[in-house]
């Protein structure tokens, strides 16, 4: 077996690559792993999932997986991610599960963990948990009988107390303010728009109609055409768009052009610099982050700490140093004195709260960072390491580096989720940013070609 966990947790072809029978072994091991098994009470379990067709046989899986093992379990059926974090966190349960591929299309599906009080594994217990489906350890394991056999909840109520949640971190109502928000065909339908709407806001929703098949499909905060189209359409002062399972968000202005995650963390950071919220003056961002995001921190007098790819990394930076604010360009935004994860309906509030209270357009708040061009190539290889490791690739790269000096930078990484190189490019121009990309990306195919 290849390597189970990724960046965001299990992920994979739902059927295929991520079967119900690897479903049920991984809750297996998760609840054998993360459950206080010593405790007078039967361990807990959160389990959610997003709108793919596919969640519904794998949710099964995993609930069946949970139960085998001892463990009680709530339902909370579709809800976005962070709202599964959350409720793992407020219900004192022992582990949360999500069901969902994030931003990928919808033949995949994935399983995301949470342990108790909603924070994202560390490395090790991934790890140890790889290891026991890898051993098929699942099936050494003494199984409960009787009374010991774990039972099933649902939870109906999820999305309200989620909702009430957000709308009281607001530091500021949102009246007056239009947005179109792009739901992404996704758990964000439904719990965006009331959310968007009881802090204050006029909303205006779309694709926020999904049907088990269309998560993701052209819409949501990978495809923001139709979002930008929307926005000049209703005449709104902004728009925002979400991902399927809702962690992220970006945004358009009211002209329709994109403000990133990386735009919105410095509006942010800005803003809780001033209300002194933003602890040691300090923002948490990945690798992947514009040097200008670096550039204009600077001016302002805050400080920028880089972390790996992947918002856990983010995450325990940010708990780890005790810090407020942190993200990637992506749009995951985190928040530890709201969320345990990243939230993108969380960001969205905070964002409109800030052009409320400032009067200002979002255009002119995302102006604070001047973003250096930057070209993103994923490659499709054969073999990830391979790809991002070959002496040719290694030479090509070492050779971009001395070219640009000072004035950019190259980044090359493997997905954790697909069999794709990312190859990343700023440079003081983008059509040099593109060349030296498409450079480093031709060695890639040749050095890892896809079969």
């Amino acid at each position: 077996m290849g390597r189970l966990f990724g960046t965001d947790g299990v992920r994979g072809r739902a059927n295929a690559d991520l079967t119900p029978e690897l479903a049920l072994a991984v809750a297996v091991a998760a609840a054998h792993t993360l459950a206080e098994t010593d405790r007078s009470h039967p361990p807990l379990a959160v389990v959610g999932r997003d709108t793919r067709a596919s969640g519904e046989m794998l949710e099964a899986a995993v609930v069946a997986g949970l139960t085998s093992a001892g463990a009680n379990v709530v339902r909370v059926g579709v809800l976005p991610t962070p709202a599964v974090a959350f409720l793992t966190a407020e219900a004192k349960a022992d582990l949360g599960v999500m069901l969902s591929a994030s931003h990928n299309p919808m033949p995949d599906n994935g399983i995301k963990l949470f342990a108790v009080g909603g924070h994202k594994l560390p490395d090790e217990i991934e790890a140890r948990i790889e290891a026991a489906v890898e051993a098929n350890a699942v099936t050494a394991w003494d199984r409960p009988t009787g009374a010991g056999v774990g039972r099933v909840h649902d939870l109906l109520d999820g999305a309200d107390h989620y909702v009430q949640h957000l709308v009281g971190t607001v530091p500021h109502r949102l009246d007056g303010i239009k947005v179109v928000v792009d739901c992404a065909n996704g758990a964000a339908a439904e719990v965006a728009p009331v959310a968007y709407r009881e802090a204050g806001a006029e909303v205006v929703a779309i694709h926020a109609e999904p049907d088990g098949l269309n998560i993701n499909d052209d819409c949501g905060s990978n495809h923001i055409d139709a979002l930008r189209e929307a926005v000049v359409a209703h005449g709104a002062h902004l728009g925002i768009a979400h991902d399927g399972d809702a962690d992220r968000c970006v945004a358009v202005t009211a002209d329709g052009v994109e403000v990133d995650g990386d735009q919105v963390m410095a509006i942010l950071a800005v803003a809780m610099r001033e209300s002194g919220a933003l602890t040691d003056d300090t923002l948490v961002a990945t690798v992947m982050s514009n040097l200008g995001l670096r550039l204009a921190m600077s001016a302002q007098g805050i400080r920028l700490i880089e972390t790996k790819v992947g918002d856990r990394y983010v995450l325990e930076e940010l708990r780890g140093s005790g810090l407020a604010l942190g993200g990637e360009q992506s749009g995951h935004i985190v928040m530890p004195a709201y969320a345990t994860t990243g939230d993108g309906v969380l960001t969205g509030l905070h964002l409109m709260a800030r052009m409320a209270a400032t009067g200002r357009t979002l255009a002119d708040l995302a102006a604070v960072v001047t973003k250096l061009p930057q070209v993103l190539i994923n490659v499709p290889v054969g073999d990830r390491s391979v790809g991002a490791a070959a002496p040719a690739v290694r030479a090509e790269v070492e050779r971009a580096e001395a070219e640009l000096g000072e004035t950019g930078r190259v980044l090359l990484r493997p997905s954790g989720t697909e069999l794709l190189v990312r190859v990343m490019v700023e440079a003081a121009t983008e059509s040099v940013a593109r060349e030296v990309a498409e450079r480093i990306a031709e060695q890639v195919r040749a050095a890892s070609p896809t079969v």
